[in-house]
């Protein structure tokens, strides 16, 4: 039997990028009895510009926690890439990218859900989305139930889109 967490989402504001770092490594951490990586992974640019300077136009997400508590369960984010000439990706041009994960002890219990429920019906507005994951991570089947599909797949990701 499953223990129940009470928990409340809350919107991500801009002094919340010291808890996205967090939860940008809870999210390469995935694979049960996985060894962990080491905690400055997440400071590499390809990870990086998921949180670096958190708060930009743009910038959107929720935030799971323990009601009453400070305990981090989960985050969900969006965020515009920038492209090759440092603009922000806006309009139809470039789909935001989607960021996403609960804690280990968190995982099963619904929490996923209920954050990807909340960010998609903040965010109607955007046409596409896009995500990055690991081919063997368990969530891929949480993101296909919510209308993305594999674009493209390689060895070590797979890309995924979610179109309107």
């Amino acid at each position: 039997m499953r223990n129940t967490v009470d928990y409340v989402i809350r919107p991500l504001t801009g002094d919340d990028e010291a808890l996205l770092w967090e939860m940008l490594y809870q999210a390469l951490h995935t694979a049960a009895g996985a060894k962990a990586p080491p905690r400055d992974i997440v400071r590499r640019p390809e990870l990086a510009r998921y949180v670096e300077g958190w708060g930009r136009a743009g910038d959107t997400g929720f935030v799971a926690h323990e009601t009453g508590e400070n305990h981090l369960l989960g985050a969900v984010w969006l965020r515009l890439p920038v492209r090759e000439d440092n603009s922000r990706g806006g309009g139809d041009e470039v789909a935001p990218e989607l960021a996403f994960a609960v804690t280990s002890g968190q995982r099963g219990r619904g929490i996923g859900t209920a954050l990807l429920t909340q960010l998609m019906r903040a965010n109607p507005h955007h046409s596409a989305v896009s995500l990055a994951v690991g081919p063997t991570n368990p969530a891929v089947r949480l993101y296909e139930r919510f209308g993305f599909r594999v674009v493209q797949q390689t060895e070590g990701s797979v890309l995924m889109r979610r179109e309107l």
